[in-house]
This record gives structure tokens, C-alpha cells and sequence, in this order.
């Protein structure tokens, strides 16, 4: 396993694991503003989807299109938001965040200025359900 020294996504996830195998893990951030953000990032340390093989980046991105559908179908946000970018920490991953009308920054990004002051995570037993609901679509 390929991992950088002084990169974060090479060391242990801070955020609770939902699922992982050899080449990727998925986590939940479930920021106070964004009720089932979710990284998926990738196990070694590569910067590009096309550091990856064919394969490997099907799986990636198949891994975020599952969390995307449950996201949807589980918490109903106005909008899900994908992003790989990468320019902090250059190591592949990508965030998958939910977005609400009335969440800090909608309709901008959530790197924009905060246009509101609001906060609402998950409570512990609706992110077991959340986590539960993933494991069992990335385990068919």
C-alpha cells in the first residue's frame, strides 16, 4: 500500500468508517451544516483518477454514485453536491454532500462565505441508520 508521509488521507480516517476494502474507504463528515456528508477516498496514495486503472476508477466512481442514491432517497435533499478536487490535500478522494435550501452557503459552494449560521448533524441513531443503509448497498 502506497501511502505519502505528512498526508492526512494516508493516515487512519478522524470521521467514523461506513465501509471499506483494499483500495477505498468511505467516511462519514456529517459536518453540522451538512447533514450525511460523506468522503470517499482512495486506500493508497494516488493524486488522479487516472493515476488509477480502468477498473479501479469505475469502482470509485461506482462506490460514489451508491452513497449519492442513498443520500437522495434517505435524507431528500434540494440538491447533492460531487466534488474531487483535491488542491489542499492531493490525494484522490471525493465528497459527496448533501444540500438543503436553508443550508449555510445554498445555493453557492460550501467553500463560498457562509450566508447563513445554521447547524444541524445527524443524530447518533439517524447516522447508524445512514451508515447501515450504505454498507448494505456496497455490500450487493
Amino acid at each position: 500500500m502506497t501511502k505519502e508521509k505528512g498526508c492526512l488521507l494516508c493516515l487512519p480516517s478522524k470521521y467514523p468508517l461506513i465501509w471499506s476494502n483494499s483500495d477505498f474507504r468511505v467516511v462519514l463528515i456529517n459536518d453540522h451544516s451538512y447533514p450525511g456528508y460523506c468522503r470517499v477516498d482512495s486506500v493508497i496514495h494516488v493524486k488522479e483518477m487516472t493515476d488509477l486503472s480502468d477498473s479501479k476508477r469505475h469502482e470509485f466512481m461506482r462506490i460514489v454514485f451508491i452513497i449519492e442514491s442513498v443520500l437522495r432517497s434517505h435524507l431528500i435533499p434540494e440538491k447533492i453536491n460531487l466534488a474531487s478536487l483535491g488542491n489542499i490535500t492531493p490525494h484522490l478522494h471525493w465528497h459527496i454532500i448533501p444540500r438543503y435550501k436553508l443550508d449555510n452557503h445554498f445555493p453557492e459552494s460550501i467553500w463560498a462565505n457562509p450566508k447563513r449560521a445554521e447547524k444541524k448533524e445527524l443524530s447518533e441513531s439517524e447516522s447508524l441508520i445512514l451508515i447501515a443503509l450504505i454498507q448494505k448497498k456496497l455490500s450487493n
